[in-house]
């Protein structure tokens, strides 16, 4: 571990010191709150999961915490701890402290039995020196009112009802809805407790911004059930021309494809509204092929979860794999050397869902391709190719032949993506 500058100290943060935790987190981001917004947006991560830096004076120079998320990966999931709310003191930072914090996250992860970490990077450059690979995109989009979709069967026969969000009366709907949908998705983290829930439709003043409170758009087929939500808020806006309004979407799910149409068709036809403004979409939404004309979207493709094994041989056997596949790959790993050296993961019998699990022990065969841990990182949730990094050379092929076998395993045939930021 890397040592803290002398009288500088990891702690653990207990609830008493939570307005100096927040105090670093607000000058870390620069922004502000208010005790009504505080009062109303839940703190979504445990205490016992929160440490920090102190200082010399006994002030907290950096914090970070951690989920125990249950992270969906390429055909089943894995104990995850993910990272959140990292952050120094602007007058704190150049001394080492992330480092430490994060060699302690690695070790308390570890210790709890968490083989994977992942996180949002709220900066690309940061956290691949740590070992962590970008795992997942998602797209934004901005779509003109009025766009045109292609004709799904079904779509007629559902039902939009809207209502303004209400933590007591739609926390139920929308998690049965978002856990549905997200069934077999690596990276769609649902949200486990009733905390996360609440986060997720409270709506305090202060981030409207001038539009409205937020909305809910529920999709129901004839029986009543929910078939899609929108959690969205449209701000009012007149041009020369007529109302400029625009829609904006927080989270937009639905169970398939008719409910996607129907859906994207309501906010798509919004009076006095011109532009609906996206929310965090996978690559592969169904509503992206539903365009009849995808040149008028203007999409923005974001780096999404960003992952790194902390315990390779247990985070590599933790996924299913789309072929099968027979590879030694030599892994660097600068820091969690138990990671480094030589792996063999073997593919067993294919199972009823078409994967296969793996074996992975450790050897001393010759290596068939050479790789850091960051890019198995990249790999792992199955929407990056080991072909593609290798023509970026980042990945060394010494067997020929094994770059294509193992690129078709560890691809998975649903994009990877977590729809909200934790």
């Amino acid at each position: 571990m890397n040592p803290l500058p002398a009288g500088y100290r990891l702690v653990d943060v207990p609830e008493d010191r939570m307005r100096e935790f927040l105090e670093v987190d607000r000058l870390a981001f620069a922004f502000d709150s208010t005790p009504e917004t505080d009062a109303i947006v839940p703190i979504t991560f445990t205490w016992d999961r929160a440490q920090a830096v102190e200082d010399p004076a006994g002030g907290l120079a950096a914090v970070h915490a951690s989920y125990p998320h249950d992270l969906p990966v390429p055909g089943t999931s894995i104990a995850c701890s993910g990272l959140t709310w990292v952050g120094a003191r602007p007058d704190q930072r150049r001394r080492g402290l992330l480092t430490a914090m994060i060699d302690s996250h690695f070790a308390r992860s570890l210790d709890r039995g968490e083989p994977v970490s992942a996180l949002f990077a709220a900066e690309h450059a940061i956290y691949g020196r740590y070992g962590y690979g970008s795992a997942a995109d998602d797209v934004r989009v901005k779509i003109a009112r009025g766009a045109a979709l292609r004709d799904v069967p079904g779509s007629e026969e559902l039902t939009v009802t809207l209502a303004t969000a209400d933590v007591a009366a739609h926390s139920a709907v929308v998690d049965e809805v978002h856990r549905a949908a997200g069934a077999g998705r690596p990276g769609w983290i649902t949200r486990d407790t009733e905390v996360w829930r609440t986060r997720m439709l409270v709506d305090p003043p202060a981030w409207r911004e001038g539009a409205e409170p937020l909305r809910i758009a529920t999709v129901r087929d004839a029986s009543g059930n929910a078939r899609a939500f929108a959690l969205f808020r449209r701000k009012e806006n007149w041009a020369e021309g007529g109302p400029a309004g625009v829609v904006k979407v927080r989270e937009a799910v639905a169970l398939d494809a008719a409910a996607t149409h129907r859906l994207w068709s309501f906010l798509l036809d919004l009076d006095l509204t011109a532009t609906v403004e996206g929310p965090l979409l996978p690559v592969d939404d169904p509503l992206l092929l539903l365009l009849e004309n995808p040149r008028a979207v203007v999409p923005k493709v974001n780096d999404n979860l960003w992952v790194r094994l902390l315990d390779l041989p247990v985070a590599l056997a933790g996924r299913r794999y789309s072929a099968p596949v027979d590879v030694v790959l030599e892994v660097t790993d600068a820091r969690l050397t138990a990671n480094a050296g030589r792996w063999r993961l073997t593919t067993g019998a294919r199972q009823d869902d078409g994967a296969y699990p793996a074996e992975v022990t450790r050897t001393q065969d010759d290596a068939d391709l050479v790789l850091d841990v960051r890019e198995l990182g990249a790999a792992y949730l199955g929407g990056r190719s080991f072909a593609a990094q290798a023509r970026a050379g980042l990945v060394t092929e010494r067997t020929p032949g094994t770059l294509q076998t193992a690129a078709a395993a560890f691809l998975w045939p649903v994009a990877p993506m977590c729809n909200y930021v934790w």
